[in-house]
């Protein structure tokens, strides 16, 4: 569930902003994630036996989205974290 949605935005503004931030910092985690996986599949050959053709090449990068979010989801490498903790000094939420 979106941490946002529990939240309305007319309850408390130091819960909403920090709730936006979480979900900004996942966010950010996950698109880093991704594009650090996007090199572990350049080098696969996507024809033959077990290969997925045409179409894995073409929904690889939903794919390593996909991944980038569950493994943010999963605790991720804690970049979401940092980057939560920097954005709250930052506003004045710490």
């Amino acid at each position: 569930m979106d941490p946002l949605a529990a939240l309305a935005p007319n309850t408390d503004p130091a819960a909403f902003q920090r709730a936006r931030i979480h979900k900004a910092a996942q966010d950010f985690e996950a698109q880093f994630m991704s594009i650090m996986l996007q090199p572990m599949f350049e080098g696969l050959d996507a024809e033959g036996p077990f290969g997925g053709g045409a179409g894995e090449k073409m929904f690889q990068s939903v794919m390593t989205e996909a991944l980038g979010k569950q493994m943010t989801r999963s605790g991720g490498i804690g970049l979401a974290d940092t980057v939560q903790r920097e954005m709250l000094k930052m506003q004045g939420l710490s």
